[in-house]
């Protein structure tokens, strides 16, 4: 049996008629910037996140960066970031010419670690951005809290959690502005790139719109040196459709989850384990080995595709190498990024083949207690 780490066909598939009915409006409709498509999901999406704005953008890089810009971080201040995340958080910081600064995580959920921000944050510090990683809200009470008391933005990185809840409420709408991502593989998925900001702020939901459209409101009228980042009217179709099915899909992420959870014990792995806070979406179901890498192999030799988030902490990419951290700084971070590796899950996926990936994890050199 093969098994890809997650594939797109089948999603497309299960909704083929109303995917190719909502694609073929926006086609016929001769409209193919913004409108009423984009208006349309804005509005939904919103609902359903339960926040008051959205406003839709090219990708989620451009929602991180657009809402850092809104909010008026630039060059010489400073964002405190999660040292356990995809560069793309840190990216977005680098982009408005501020530092990111990195806190470690908490190995509850993996995300940031409230505990330990209060200790980064100085004169410049301007933002506080927590990624829900993996579809598992941070502990944002406690962020928003010390966020409050220094008179600081809290940015959430969302791109990894749609549909997810933060103590019974969805993540959407707690901080100063969520940033969204729809890359194709999300619980909530475009048919390219694609994103979004939710917030509850009206003032930063018109700077994010206005600077999406090249700074202007009034075409061919520029109030400020904006970018072209919107949200393409076929993306907002298909995701129309998606949203219907959201959180029919987290729940089969969740059924799968619990059987891998139940299934996989004994096998030497660290399992992913879930908040009482937080109400999990599952984009990935990520497990700790320190034989990782051996792992994988075996897995790929049985046909079980599998992915690493991610195999080079940030402050150790290149890219960063001129904030001059170096290996043992962020230590926990560093011990997730060399054991992490995420088992196929997904809507799709059938019972049947998740069975097999975990008797492939299973045969690997035998069982031994588990280390959870």
């Amino acid at each position: 049996m093969k098994i890809p780490y997650f594939e797109l066909q089948s999603a497309y598939q299960e909704l083929k008629r109303e995917l190719d009915e909502a694609v073929g409006r926006v086609v016929s409709s001769g409209w193919y910037i913004l409108g009423s498509e984009v208006e349309a999901f804005e509005e939904e999406y919103a609902a359903y996140v339960e926040a008051r704005h959205c406003v839709g953008l090219a990708n989620g890089l451009d929602a991180l960066y657009l809402a850092l810009r809104a909010m008026g971080v630039g060059p010489g201040d400073e964002v405190i970031v999660p040292s356990n995340t995809y560069i793309a958080t840190w990216l977005a910081v680098s982009y408005v010419g501020a530092r990111p600064v990195p806190v470690e995580p908490e190995m509850l959920s993996y995300n940031m670690d409230p505990a330990r921000v209060e200790a980064a944050i100085t004169e410049r510090t301007k933002a506080i951005l927590p990624v829900h990683l993996y579809g598992q809200p941070a502990d944002l009470d406690p962020l928003l809290e010390v966020a409050r008391r220094h008179g600081l933005w809290l940015l959430e990185d969302a791109a990894q959690a749609h549909g997810a809840r933060y103590k019974g409420k969805r993540v959407g709408a707690h901080g100063d502005v969520v940033a969204w991502s729809f890359y194709p593989n999300k619980n909530l998925g475009a048919l390219g790139d694609g994103g979004a900001v939710t917030t509850d702020n009206p003032e930063l939901a018109d700077r994010i719109r206005v600077l999406r459209n090249y700074g202007s409101r009034v075409k061919y009228v520029n109030e400020v040196k904006g970018v072209n980042s919107r949200l393409d009217p076929i993306h907002a179709a298909a995701m129309r459709v998606k949203l219907a099915y959201l959180d029919e899909w987290n729940e089969r992420r969740r059924a799968l989850a619990a059987y891998y959870l139940e299934a996989l014990r004994g096998t030497g792995l660290t399992l992913p384990q879930t908040a009482p806070y937080a109400e999990h979406v599952w984009h990935i179901f990520a497990v700790l080995s320190p034989e990782r890498d051996a792992l994988q192999k075996h897995l790929a030799e049985r046909g079980v595709g599998t992915l690493i988030h991610y195999p080079i902490p940030p402050h150790l990419q290149a890219a960063y190498r001129d904030l001059g951290y170096k290996q043992g700084d962020f230590p926990l971070s560093e011990r997730i990024h060399a054991q992490e590796l995420s088992l196929p899950l997904g809507p799709q996926l059938r019972r049947e083949e998740a069975e097999y990936v975990v008797e492939a994890v299973r045969s690997f050199r035998g069982s031994v207690v588990d280390r959870r």
